[in-house]
Parts: C-alpha cells; structure tokens; sequence
C-alpha cells in the first residue's frame, strides 16, 4: 500500500494515479476542503483521509509531499514506522523503468508535457505525470512523459533519456540566491540527461547552457536556431507555419492554438517528435486533437460573461495571460483577480506583478491561504502589493467577494493562481 502525505498535491496526485494505474493500493491524506487535483482521485475511487498521525501503518510505503516539514506530525510517525521517499526521489526512481522524457522550464512545461504525451500516446504506449493532478501510466507503457520542476533543485532527481527546456526565468526565490544560482540548477540538470536536450535558443539564460558534447537542439524564433519557424499566419483561433530544420523545410503544420507562448512550447515538441522520427501528418493530427490541461487558460461563458480560470503565479505568466485575454476578448472589460502563492515571491517580484497586473482594466487582489506561503519567514500580507497600486481592491474570498465581482456581467474576468481561486469563481458564475 503506498500512502500519500498531502495526496492533493499537483504532483502527489498525479503520481498517485500513476501508482494506482499500475496496480497498486493507494490511499492518502490532505485538507478536506476540494482542490482541483482531487478529481482524478476520486474518480479511480482512491480514498483521501483527513490528516491523522494514526493514519500511517507500519505496512505502508510513504510518499510526502513537499509542502509539509519533518516536525509535521504524519511525517514524523511515518519516519518511525515506514519506508520512506520525498515527492521527487520516488518519482525518479519510477522514471528509470521507462525511455522517460522530462519537461522543465520557469513557465510553460505543463502545457508543453500535454504536448508531448499527446504527441507520444499517437505512435507508442506512453504514461505521463502533469502537475494539473493528471497522471496515467502502464505497465506497457514505453515513454513516461514528465513534467520537471525545479523547485529546490527537486529535478535534479530525475535521469530523463531526454528534456524539454522551456525557458529559463528566476523564481522560487526563497530558496534560490539570485538568476547565476537559479541557472546552476538547470545546467546541472542537463548533466543529468543521457540522450538529447532541446532548449529555447532565443532565451538569453538557455543560450548559456554548457552541453560538453551532449547532443542538443535549440528551437526558437530566430533563424539561428537548429529548429523554426517560417511564413507564420495567425489569428484568434490557429496559427501555421513551416517548422524548419536547419534552414530546410520539414512540414507546413496547421495547429488550432493561439499565442506566441503556445508556439514555442509546439515548437520544443515537434522538434522532439522529429528527432524520434514521428511522422508529420500524424503528429499533426494529434496536437490538433489537443486537450488542454486543467487551469491552464480554461475559459467558460455564462450570459456573455467570460470566464478565465489560470495557474498564473509569477508575473511573466500574469501578464501573458492578460494579455491573451485582451487580444482574444477586445471589446471586454479585462477584470484581474489575482491571487499569490508563496510571500517570498510577491515581496521579490513586486514591482513586476504591479506592471502585469496593470494590463487589465480593474485588479482584485486575495490574500495568501496556502499552507506553504510563509514558511521561509517572509511575513507580508496582500496590501504590501495593493499598497503600491492605488487602484487595485482587496478582495474577501467569500459570499461579499462574489457579489462584488458579479458586476461585471458581460466582461472577461481573469482568475489567476497556482491555488483554489476557482472556488470563488464558481460563486460568481451562481450569481451571474
């Protein structure tokens, strides 16, 4: 039986059911409030405790989730009585039984990891862990498609045959120093990978990767890259271009995603897909079959209203989806709800998420709720960001923030974090 400490986890879950998929008996716990991740829980019938030391059997092989410390009280009982792993190191001892592909980056590596296992599941059996509490996996399956993270260097327990770089864009700042120490981890990482890297060339951090004979492929925008694109048409609903292997030709693709960030994470893919030899048409066919991940850009509409729900928390990613929201919805009000993850962040990136978040035409901002928002001792609150923006509102998460939001019927409203702020959407739809 393998016991999940904080089984609602982005990752947790999505290994959880990995685990289960498998075979195996699989149970956890967490808080009892619903979280987005649980769905696929529930679905496969796993069952979730609340949290209880005298949950934790001596039969039991423990996972602990990263979020809860050595003094919490099931990983204390959990270390007395059982073998145990952290998130990561389980995880990187599962990738070792399959040709696994790793996808990592400061933004974009959970869309680009459903890509890829779209991509993958269309020619070979193929398992993947998505940090949107998804996760499949066989014991056939002959890839493993995994989404890497590099918070506290947590990647660097993974040995992929292959990586996926996206970006390389200094956060996590409680624990990293500064961007030279944020990069180190991702140079490290790529000492890790034993076959190929592909990386985006026109990211001045990626650029700096030292491969020492490894082989590597760059993809971007710029002609001097190994892959790109040519003769791009876009527009509110596709984009096509001609993906290009060193100044050659290989495809016209025509693919149903918009936005310049949706194509840079297409273009690591295909320049994957290529390398492995995957037909075009049939790698075409499956990303234009494409479901996108929870959270990640999801839109809904009710009476004319818009709905974003996003798991933007740093602010490149707040103002890319904002601005996506206006080139998508231009005759809207852009309303911004925003709510952060981790203190730590809001203090170091202030100013940043003050210009992201000015791209809309009215910001509501939440305060932090997570477990894990102040445990390196960063003690500020939301108004340290509403006090430097003068026109932003502090927002209540409960019924008076609902009715206060539910306004703006016929406008787009933008729910942004990596945490359950679509809790306070679904009040607002109720009321609109």
């Amino acid at each position: 039986m393998y016991y999940f400490i904080g089984i609602k986890g982005t990752g947790m879950a999505s290994l959880a059911c990995m685990l289960y998929d498998l075979g195996y008996e699989v149970c956890g716990s967490d808080q009892e409030k619903h979280f987005f991740t649980e769905d696929e829980l529930v679905r496969r019938n796993i069952p979730i405790y609340p949290f209880d030391e005298n949950n934790i059997k001596e039969e039991y092989t423990v996972i602990i989730g990263n979020a809860f410390l050595e003094d919490f009280p099931e990983v204390i009982e959990a270390r007395k009585k059982c073998e145990c792993y952290r998130y990561q190191e389980f995880l990187g001892k599962l990738m070792k039984d399959y040709h696994s592909i790793s996808i990592c980056g400061s933004h974009g590596k959970t869309t680009t990891t459903t890509m890829a296992k779209t991509v993958f599941s269309e020619f070979e059996p193929t398992g993947y862990l998505i940090g949107d509490g998804e996760g499949y996996l066989e014991k056939d399956s002959k890839y493993l498609c995994v989404e890497s993270c590099e918070f506290r260097r947590h990647f660097l327990a993974y040995y992929p045959e292959y990586a996926i770089i996206t970006n390389i864009e200094i956060d996590h700042v409680d624990y990293f120093k500064d961007e030279t120490d944020y990069f180190n981890a991702y140079q490290e990482f790529v000492g890790n990978v034993s076959k190929a890297v592909f990386y985006y060339g026109d990211d001045e951090w990626c650029q700096k990767l030292e491969f020492n004979g490894k082989e590597h492929y760059s993809f971007g925008f710029d002609k001097n890259n190994d892959y790109y694109v040519d003769n791009i048409i876009s527009d509110n609903e596709h984009f096509e271009f001609d993906l290009m292997f060193r100044n050659s030709k290989l495809y016209h693709y025509s693919l149903p995603f918009v936005g310049r960030h949706m194509m840079i994470d297409v273009m690591g893919v295909l320049a994957l897909a290529h390398q492995m030899g995957f037909d075009y048409e049939r790698t075409e066919k499956a990303l234009s079959e494409y479901v996108g991940p929870k959270r990640r850009y999801a839109i809904e509409e009710y009476n004319n209203t818009v709905f974003v729900d996003d798991y933007a928390h740093h602010p490149t990613e707040v103002k890319v989806t904002l601005e996506a929201s206006r080139n998508r919805y231009p005759d809207k009000k852009i309303i911004a709800i925003f709510k952060p993850h981790r203190a730590s962040r809001v203090l170091y990136f202030a100013q940043q998420f003050k210009d992201a978040l000015n791209v809309a035409d009215e910001v509501y901002l939440l305060d932090f709720t997570s477990i894990d928002d102040k445990q390196d001792g960063t003690d500020i609150d939301i108004t340290y960001l509403g006090d430097m923006m003068p026109n932003a509102h502090i927002l209540s998460e409960d019924e008076k923030g609902a009715e206060t939001l539910s306004q703006y019927k016929g406008e787009c409203l933008v729910f942004m974090s990596s945490k359950d702020i679509y809790n306070l959407a679904n009040e607002v739809k109720k009321l609109i």
